[in-house]
Formats: structure tokens, sequence, C-alpha cells
């Protein structure tokens, strides 16, 4: 039996997996631009700076001199500091993330500043998501 249009068809896979792997990582912000990103902002002090989650999460104060935890979406550099209050409800959260193909969703709360939930994608793939407390878009996802 000859394999060999499999084999093809699995290496071209595999190749566009790893391309679009280095076109997020080409399109994410570094550890110095979150650092510029948020000094324009109003934020001083910034520090413990690392990225986790899927998110760049750091140690500042703000503008009015408390001390705050922030999250960094990694591509759009939107801040989100852990007291964000948001306009949206759990129930909205779910139905977003339903609506967006995602099955399966628990553990749904908000946290740190940002809607935090678990679910599977259409794929069937667990992960966990972070979503934005006034849009309900997922900014940050990853394999649970």
């Amino acid at each position: 039996m000859n394999n060999r249009p499999l084999h093809t068809a699995l290496f071209a896979a595999a190749l566009a997996l790893a391309g679009t792997g280095a076109a997020q990582a080409q399109d994410a912000l570094t550890a110095p631009q979150v650092r510029a990103q948020l000094e324009a902002q109003g934020y001083t002090k910034v520090k413990d700076l690392e990225f986790e989650d899927g998110m760049w999460k750091a140690d500042a104060t703000s503008a009015n001199g408390k001390r705050v935890d922030v999250r960094m979406d990694p591509r759009t550099g939107s801040v989100y500091p852990d007291k964000a209050v948001s306009q949206l409800s759990e129930a909205d959260i779910r139905a977003q993330l339903s609506t967006a193909g995602y099955s399966g969703v628990h553990d749904v709360k908000l946290d740190d500043g940002l809607w935090k939930a678990k679910g599977r994608t259409a794929d069937g793939e667990k992960v966990k998501v972070r979503l934005d407390p006034a849009t309900g878009e997922v900014i940050a996802l990853e394999k649970d």
C-alpha cells in the first residue's frame, strides 16, 4: 500500500500549523513593548512582568497611586485592571461562548478583572478562555 499521499498531507498540515504558531508569535507584543504601553497609559513601577495564561500580567502603580495587578491582551495591548467591573453577567458570557461554538462551558467567573471559563472548542479540545469584561470577546485561550 502506498502511503505517500497520506504522508504528504500530514507533512503539509504540520507545516501549516507551525506557520500559524509563528504568525501568532509575531503578532504578540514583547515584554519591552508591554512595559512601554503600560507606562504610556499612566502606569508606573511596573514589576513582575510575565506571560501567563495566554496574557501578559504585571504589578504596577496606577495613575492615582494605587498598586494594581493588570493583565494585557498580547495582540491588541488592551489593559485589564484586576478591579474592573463587568457590564456583562455570567449568562451573557455563557451565551457569547455558546454562540462562538464552545460547548460544555463551566467554571464561569469574573476574576482579576476578566471573565474566565472552561469548555470545549468546536473541535472538542478542552480549553480555558479569558474574556473581555465589557464585550465578552475571547482575548486569551489556552489548552486545558
